[in-house]
């Protein structure tokens, strides 16, 4: 089939659409346009389950660097750049939001939004290759919503918090250990299990499976929106610290940062 976007690659499998991140040189890190293409692509889903994986043994090293933080830096830190109102990203809104359900199939690092994205996830299948990992706090960030609220949800506030404050990375096997993955399969068999789950849920009658989101999200699921205001505030402030530039460059310099608390 021909694929209508140009980051992202999106194939139906039956009832299930495989939408895959599609930058297998950086890792599948995100661009702006890579954000708006996931988007439109889970908006625009017909199918019954959608299962969300990375190209080339990498899910997604979350935001790329160049491209996404040190622009968002130099918005944050000028006079000229026009006021944008806080508020929920609209990749992160689709996936929270939508009533199919969604399988992470993790098959390689999933850092910074990478972690997002798979926390915004229903099921998250780890191959054992898979690697998570909350970095925002090493480029002097705040998470996005989903790991202030479905990391804790999951793993519990204890964890999340180590998670979130030290910026650590975990294996697949204490992702499991940690109740943030369902299960761990062999990295050959990562995509067939992926897809048994898939084909047994499209197997079901799709407006009972949507019913049953919508009360699991009615149930457990913060008000996004409102908690959208909350981290893209903190955001537009943590862009314009020292401690921002100086994570970024540290990652771009290969070297370790030295914070000031500015």
């Amino acid at each position: 089939m021909t694929n209508e976007y140009g980051e992202i690659l999106r194939e139906r499998h039956g009832h299930v659409d495989v939408i895959t991140l599609n930058r297998p040189e950086a890792k599948n890190a995100l661009t702006h346009v890579t954000y708006a293409e996931l988007a439109d692509a889970v908006a625009t889903s017909t199918a019954r389950c959608i299962v969300i994986t990375g190209a080339d043994g990498a899910f997604c090293s979350g935001d790329d660097v160049k491209q996404v933080m040190v622009k968002a830096g130099e918005r944050a830190t000028s006079s000229t750049a026009p006021a944008i109102a806080p508020r929920l990203t609209p990749a992160a809104g689709v996936l929270l939001n939508t009533d199919i359900p969604v399988i992470a199939a993790v098959n390689g690092a999933a850092v910074g939004w990478g972690m997002e994205l798979a926390l915004m996830a229903d099921i998250r299948v780890a191959s054992d290759r898979a690697r998570f990992g909350e970095l925002f706090v090493r480029r002097g960030l705040c998470s996005d919503v989903a790991g202030l609220a479905r990391l804790s949800q999951l793993v519990g506030r204890e964890v999340a918090a180590e998670l979130l404050f030290t910026g650590h990375i975990i294996d697949a096997d204490e992702a499991l250990r940690v109740r943030l993955v369902s299960r761990v399969v062999s990295h050959e068999s990562l995509m067939a299990t992926a897809l048994d789950i898939a084909d047994s849920i499209a197997a079901n009658p799709p407006l009972a499976v949507q019913a049953l989101k919508k009360g699991l999200r009615t149930a457990l699921d913060p008000y996004w929106d409102e908690l959208g205001v909350f981290v893209s505030t903190n955001l537009a402030r943590l862009f314009a610290s020292a401690d921002h530039r100086e994570g970024v460059a540290a990652f771009l310099e290969k070297r370790e940062a030295r914070y000031i608390g500015e």
